[in-house]
C-alpha cells in the first residue's frame, strides 16, 4: 500500500505537479487520515473483541479554497490511496439528491422520523465518505444537514470534503438560514478545517490564453478544443483512444452516457445533447457533476431546428447556473449564432450568458457558486 503524501511527492518530483506549499500540507494531513483509517480493524473482526472497546473513527477534514486549487487532485489520490472496505466518493449534490430519495422512501412507511434510517443504511454502506465541491444553494438541503452529518458522525463515519467556501460562507444569505447554522458548527467542532487556497489557480493556468469559443466548426477548431481537453486532464495525449467514458445517474433513475469523462471534464456533441430528445433533468446532472463542458459541433440556429435551439438554451442556462466552463465549437460567434426568425429575440438572453461565461470573472468562480 502507498501512502498518499509519496505519490504527490512523486508527480511533483516528475513535473506532473509543480511543488506548492498549501497543497503538500494538505496531502500530509490526507496521508495521516490514509493511516487512520487503515489501522482501524474491518468490521466484525476478532481484534474488536481483543480491543473490548470500539476504537475511535478518525476524525474527518473540511478542504477548501479557491477554484482550481487542486482539492479535487488530492481528493483523488486519497480516495484511490486509502485501501478500506465500505468507502464512496460522490460530488456532493448528487449525494444530497440521494438523501432525499432515500427520505422519501422512508417516509413511505410511516414511522416517524425518516432521518435516522437513511442516516443507518448510509452508515452501513460507508464508514468513509468523500465529497466533491460541497456547496448549498436550497433550502431542502439546508434544513436536513445538521441531523443528517450529525447522525452519519455519531454513526462512526469519517466525512471528507472539498469546498470553495470557507464553512462561515456556506449558505450564506440563503432563506432561513438560522436553519443551516448548526451544520457550520458541526463542520468546526467535528471536522478538521484547512485552507488550500495558494495563489495559482491550476485549472485557469492550464487553460493559458486559449479561446473558448471556436468558430467555425472543423479541424482547427476540433484540434483546439481536444488540446484544451488534454491540458485540463494531464491526460498523455498518445492514450487519446483510451480516455474513459462514462455513465452519470438523472433524476429519475435514468443514466445518461458521457462519451469522454475525465477529472470534471466532460465532452459532448451537440447533437448528442440538443438533437436527441433530452430535457432539463439531463442538463442539471451535467452541470452538477463536472466542472468543465466542452461541447463540438454547434450549428447555426434558427427556427427550422427550434427544437435544438430550445435543448441548448436550457443546457447553457443549467451550465450558467452552477458556473460550468464551457468551450465549444461552432459554426458562429455567440451574437451571430440565432441571427434571424422567430425565437431570435429570445435567443439574446443565451447570447449574453454565453459571452458572461468566457469573461474572467466568470471563470474565477467555483463551480455550484451563486
Amino acid at each position: 500500500m502507498t501512502a498518499l503524501y509519496d505519490r504527490y511527492q512523486a508527480l511533483v518530483a516528475a513535473e506532473e505537479l509543480r511543488a506548492d506549499p498549501d497543497q503538500e500540507q494538505a496531502a500530509q494531513r490526507l496521508t495521516q487520515l490514509q493511516q487512520e483509517l487503515e489501522a482501524v480493524p474491518p468490521r466484525g473482526s476478532t481484534l474488536w473483541k481483543l480491543l473490548r472497546r470500539v476504537p475511535e473513527p478518525p476524525r474527518g477534514l473540511y478542504l477548501w479554497g479557491g477554484v482550481g486549487r487542486g482539492k479535487s487532485m488530492l481528493m483523488d489520490l486519497f480516495f484511490d490511496s486509502v485501501h478500506i472496505h465500505r468507502k464512496r466518493r460522490a460530488h456532493f449534490h448528487e449525494f444530497m439528491l440521494d438523501v432525499h430519495e432515500r427520505l422519501k422512501e422512508a417516509r413511505k412507511s410511516e414511522s416517524g422520523d425518516p432521518i435516522p434510517p437513511v442516516v443507518a443504511s448510509l452508515a452501513d454502506e460507508a464508514r468513509l465518505l468523500c465529497f466533491d465541491e460541497m456547496v448549498v444553494n436550497n433550502m431542502a438541503d439546508a434544513a436536513i444537514m445538521s441531523r443528517l452529518f450529525t447522525g452519519l458522525i455519531d454513526a462512526r463515519v469519517t466525512i471528507v470534503t472539498t469546498s470553495n467556501r470557507v464553512p462561515d460562507d456556506l449558505y450564506k444569505d440563503g432563506l432561513n438560514r438560522q436553519l443551516f447554522l448548526p451544520f457550520i458548527d458541526l463542520i468546526k467542532e467535528r471536522l478538521d478545517v484547512m485552507s488550500l487556497n495558494g495563489p495559482t489557480d491550476y485549472r485557469r493556468d492550464r487553460l493559458g490564453n486559449a479561446k473558448l469559443w471556436h468558430s467555425p466548426n472543423g479541424e482547427t477548431a476540433t484540434k483546439a478544443l481536444s488540446e484544451a481537453f488534454f491540458r485540463l486532464t494531464d491526460y498523455p495525449v498518445e492514450d487519446r483512444a483510451k480516455v474513459p467514458t462514462e455513465e452519470i445517474a438523472v433524476q429519475g433513475g435514468r443514466t445518461l452516457h458521457v462519451p469522454k469523462s475525465l477529472k470534471g471534464v466532460a465532452v459532448f456533441s451537440f447533437k448528442r445533447l440538443c438533437a436527441q430528445a433530452r430535457g432539463a433533468t439531463d442538463y442539471l446532472a451535467i452541470a452538477r457533476h463536472y466542472h468543465t463542458v466542452i461541447l463540438v459541433g454547434i450549428p447555426v440556429l434558427g427556427p427550422e431546428n427550434r427544437n435544438e435551439a430550445a435543448r441548448f438554451v436550457t443546457l447553457v442556462d443549467a451550465l450558467y447556473e452552477y458556473k460550468v466552463k464551457l468551450l465549444a465549437s461552432a459554426d458562429a460567434e455567440p451574437d451571430a449564432l440565432y441571427p434571424v426568425g422567430d425565437g431570435a429575440f429570445e435567443f439574446e438572453r443565451t447570447v449574453s450568458r454565453l459571452l458572461e461565461m468566457q469573461s474572467d470573472d466568470y471563470l474565477a468562480k467555483g463551480h455550484g457558486e451563486d
